[in-house]
C-alpha cells in the first residue's frame, strides 16, 4: 500500500486537466502577462520544472544517503545538505532563459517530469521517510514532509498562471 496514492493521484490529474488548459492559452498570453515577481506563464512553468528537479534529487538521495556513512564536516553523520534554491529561483529563470523557450518543450518537460515525481512518489520506500535534509535556514526537513508538501508548491504556481491567463488580469 502506498501511503501517497492520494498525491500521486492528485499529481497524475492535474498533469492531465492543467496540460490541456496550457496548450489553449496564446503565445501573447504566456509571453506578456507578468506577475508580482516579474514572471510570465513561462517562467512560471520553468519555475515548476526546476523545483520539480530539484526535489527529484531529494527525493531520491533521501533514500539512501543517510544510511551510507558519509558525511559533511561539522555535521551529522549522514545528514543531507543540499544547496540552497530557495533564494536562487529568479536567478534560475534567468539563466535558463525560460522566457524565450518552445513552449511545446517546455510543457513536454514540466508534464513529464510531474510523471516522473508521481512514479519517484510510488515507488519510495516507506522506512526512509523519517530520512531528512536541513534547509537553508537549518530546518530538517523530512522525505514525508517534502512528499507531503509537493503538490501544494505545484498548486500555489498553477493559481498565478490562471490568474495571469484570466482576459481581465490586473496587474500587481
Amino acid at each position: 500500500m502506498n501511503h501517497f496514492a492520494h498525491i500521486i493521484t492528485d499529481i497524475l490529474n492535474t498533469v492531465e486537466v492543467e496540460e490541456k488548459f496550457l496548450r489553449s492559452l496564446t503565445e501573447e498570453t504566456i509571453t506578456t502577462r507578468f506577475n508580482c515577481q516579474q514572471r510570465n506563464i513561462k517562467m512560471l512553468i520553468g519555475h515548476l520544472i526546476d523545483s520539480a528537479s530539484n526535489n527529484h534529487q531529494r527525493m531520491v538521495r533521501l533514500q539512501y544517503a543517510p544510511r551510507c556513512g558519509h558525511s559533511m564536516p561539522g555535521t551529522e553523520m549522514g545528514m543531507l545538505v543540499f544547496p540552497d534554491y530557495t533564494q536562487d529561483n529568479d536567478l534560475w529563470i534567468r539563466l535558463q532563459d525560460y522566457g524565450h523557450e518552445d513552449w511545446e518543450n517546455l510543457l513536454g518537460l514540466w508534464k513529464h517530469y510531474y510523471l516522473h515525481i508521481a512514479q519517484v512518489i510510488q515507488a519510495v520506500d516507506a522506512r526512509t521517510l523519517g530520512n531528512y535534509w536541513t534547509d537553508y535556514e537549518g530546518n530538517r526537513v523530512t522525505l514525508r514532509q517534502m512528499i507531503e508538501g509537493f503538490t501544494v508548491h505545484l498548486h500555489l504556481h498553477l493559481g498565478q498562471i490562471h490568474e495571469l491567463a484570466k482576459e481581465d488580469c490586473g496587474t500587481c
